[in-house]
């Protein structure tokens, strides 16, 4: 590929992404709904204007980078005051992993036709709800904070697990590991490395940035902190594959939590490099879906999905929710508000490759069945979120900040 090749697709990429954001500020439409109909516009199902491929491994690199970034992002504004909260946001990962996988697995077999290898593969990639997609709908539609906080919290947990475990069923499949027993060490290995590593990092990037003060040193505690999170997610991906997200993660619950580093100065630069990070990765991976992929699915495809949606989730939310202290409206939300978002787009592109380059057959199914999940639940949850919130009356009344739709990727404090 020629170097104004490049530069045109990422030209083009960016312009499109800054559109759908333009429109979204004026129209009051989602802003990750544009994103994504601006992605399959300019792409293989569109004009054809932007080939994500064409960047080769690199489009692993700039995926992995700037995932970790939004996450890290994440990681920093990660707030659940009270005990009911956490034990909301714990209960629901827990029922989900079991639920959502199972689930997801005889769905996508039975109902989309994939092979249980692929399958087990499917539901572990559209496992979490996309923190990058789920927060700019909470902070558009102004959704309650004890609400948002759960959404977010559960995506920002479920996220690098969902990352990690599809790796390893991967690995699996192509005969890398041998047993269940493999995979589950390389699991733990992985999401354990991670976030002691992420943690480690994010207490020396605190110890560094106190030394630093904001009011003079605004441009170096940036250049600091984006240095050490792009070296730290690098490096463990180069000792552990899948490990950087859930370090990213770590990284930031650790740097938000630190006293006297002005976390929230810090978070303001932040979150507007995430919110472009997202409005880069949205039209861009989302340009990688063909028709012809999608077409194969059928009835079986949209059947698999709908599952997921009205079945397995209100089934988890209701289960992981028994008991606790939420009121029947907010529960309905839970249950409905649960768009899938860059990772899990970003998981099925590099996979799809990994499979189609060792001959299993099936691999352009399997993305196109996510790409389905994908452009399913952002484009029915995000358009019907706000209306739902509005009519069960989980409105927060207080005046909106003027922000661009889908900005940043943190919660509320």
């Amino acid at each position: 590929m020629t170097t104004e090749r490049l530069g045109l697709l990422w030209g083009i990429t960016v312009f499109a992404g800054a559109v759908a954001q333009t429109l979204a500020w004026f129209t009051g439409l989602p802003g990750v709904v544009l994103l994504l109909s601006v992605g399959l516009l300019v792409g293989r199902s569109g004009l054809h204007l932007v080939e994500p491929l064409d960047l080769g491994v690199g489009l692993e690199t700039v995926v992995g980078l700037l995932v970790s970034l939004v996450l890290f992002d994440g990681g920093i504004n990660l707030r659940l005051p009270g005990d009911t909260l956490k034990l909301t946001v714990v209960r629901i990962v827990v029922v989900r992993l079991v639920l959502a996988l199972t689930g997801g697995l005889l769905a996508a077999h039975w109902l989309a036709g994939l092979s249980w290898p692929l399958a087990s593969v499917f539901s572990a990639i559209v496992l979490a709800t996309g923190p990058t997609v789920v927060t700019p709908l909470v902070q558009q539609i102004r959704l309650k904070p004890t609400l948002g906080d759960v959404l977010e919290g559960e995506g920002l947990l479920l996220e690098p697990v969902g990352a990690v475990l599809a790796l390893m069923l991967l690995e699996l499949v192509l005969g890398n590991l041998h047993g269940w027993r493999e995979l589950a060490l390389g699991l733990l290995e992985r999401l354990a490395g991670g976030v002691a590593l992420g943690a480690f990092c994010g207490w020396l990037l605190a110890q560094g940035l106190r030394r630093i003060p904001a009011s003079s040193g605004g441009a170096l505690r940036l250049q600091l902190t984006l240095g050490v999170l792009f070296l730290m997610f690098s490096g463990c991906e180069q000792v552990l594959p899948e490990s950087g997200l859930p370090a990213a993660v770590a990284a930031g619950v650790v740097v938000g939590r630190q006293p006297n580093i002005d976390a929230a100065e810090l978070d303001a630069v932040i979150r507007q490099l995430a919110q472009l990070a997202i409005t880069m990765l949205f039209p861009l991976l989302a340009a990688d879906v063909s028709w012809s992929e999608l077409s194969p699915l059928g009835w079986g495809g949209i059947a698999c999905v709908l599952t997921m949606m009205l079945l397995q989730r209100p089934l988890a939310i209701g289960l992981a929710t028994w008991g606790l202290d939420l009121a029947p409206a907010e529960k309905l939300l839970l249950a409905w508000v649960a768009p899938r978002g860059i990772v899990t787009a970003a998981v099925a592109s590099l996979f799809a490759l990994r499979l189609e380059e060792a001959g299993v057959l099936g691999a352009g199914r399997l993305q196109g069945l996510v790409f389905l999940t994908i452009l399913m639940t952002v484009g029915l949850q995000g358009l019907s979120a706000a209306p739902l919130a509005r009519r069960l009356g989980l409105v927060d009344e207080a005046p909106a900040t003027l922000e661009p739709v889908g900005a940043g990727t943190t919660g509320p404090d």
